[in-house]
């Protein structure tokens, strides 16, 4: 019989290992080799040819290579007031919609958990029913709303408030505003997964012992709510830092981000070395604090709640 176990465990030991693994792998292909080339391309130098760039290990002869790293490209980027300007106000944007996000996505998610089941199906799915339409066409929609004879600047024309229309696209506000009603989904449903999982009867203790609505809130619910915050601000901020599609649609030609400079970079000019430099800077200054903040956080939540349960 005691066989018969260690053989079980290894069999599910070995079947968990092989789910987990086939993700991990598909990460380490698709995500880590991607990296490792844009690394490579960072380092070489820009030249007239296809692919636009210098190769930087060369073989000398049979037996001997040389490598050559230019690092122009990074000092380039730490020296131009243009990207450094631009990656403080990514930096800044990202920020900004991200806090946004949790300000609504939070008291969203609340009241979701907060109403009855069946309500709560459909209120869940009122949440997701954005994705079921183009990403394109959604962010095509804030145009039709903001534009100068979009239905906003009509409507506040036809009531008397304003006699000229406003100019409420082509500004930092409306790629934050774009960035906000495309990724509070991504806010709002870590943050309900965390309120769902709270027992009842803790909050029932806290106010049995006292604690008003509000104190309750702040002392019991918003501290195990932390780990679906942490990762809804993850998700909101990190794809937003390097957003695109916004700048390009509801920016204009002042609204400079890293995700436009690294387009122009690529496609435009054609310097693939300087725009590579900016993704993995971008990466190593923004995407792993971001992902060491969140594992701190992680581990300091699992302490907090291993303390609880032993209490």
């Amino acid at each position: 019989m005691p066989t018969k176990k260690v053989n079980t465990w290894k069999f599910h030991f070995r079947g968990s290992s092989l789910i987990v693994g086939v993700p991990y792998l598909w990460l380490l292909v698709f995500f880590l080799c991607p990296c490792l080339i844009l690394l490579k391309i960072s380092f070489a130098d820009s030249v007239l040819q296809i692919p636009p760039y210098s190769n930087i290990l060369k073989w000398i002869n049979d037996s001997a290579a040389q490598l050559t790293l230019n690092f122009a490209n990074y000092r380039l980027l730490l020296t131009d007031d243009l990207y450094v300007r631009t990656f403080t106000t990514s930096i800044v944007i990202a920020a900004n919609s991200a806090f946004a996000c949790l300000l609504i996505g939070y008291p969203m998610a609340y009241a979701i958990v907060r109403s009855r089941p069946k309500i709560r199906m459909i209120l869940l799915m009122l949440i997701v029913l954005p994705f079921w339409t183009s990403f394109l066409i959604r962010v095509y929609s804030w145009v039709i709303l903001l534009a100068p004879t979009g239905l906003i600047n009509k409507a506040l024309m036809y009531l008397g408030i304003i006699d000229q229309p406003l100019k409420l696209m082509g500004n930092y506000c409306a790629v934050a505003v774009g960035i906000i009603y495309t990724y509070l989904p991504f806010m709002v449903l870590p943050i309900y997964s965390s309120l769902e999982k709270i027992d009842n009867s803790v909050v029932e203790a806290a106010y049995d012992l006292g604690c008003t609505p509000i104190k309750a809130f702040f002392s019991v619910i918003l501290p195990l709510s932390m780990r679906g915050v942490a990762t809804g601000f993850s998700l909101v901020f990190m794809p937003a830092i390097g957003e695109y599609v916004m700048p390009e649609i509801l920016g204009d030609a002042s609204t400079v981000t890293i995700g436009r400079i690294v387009w122009n970079e690529f496609f435009t000019n054609l310097s693939w070395p300087v725009a590579s430099a900016l993704s993995v800077m971008m990466i190593i200054f923004v995407a792993i604090p971001v992902m060491l903040w969140y594992g701190g956080q992680q581990i300091r939540l699992n302490k907090k709640l291993n303390i609880h349960e032993k209490v």
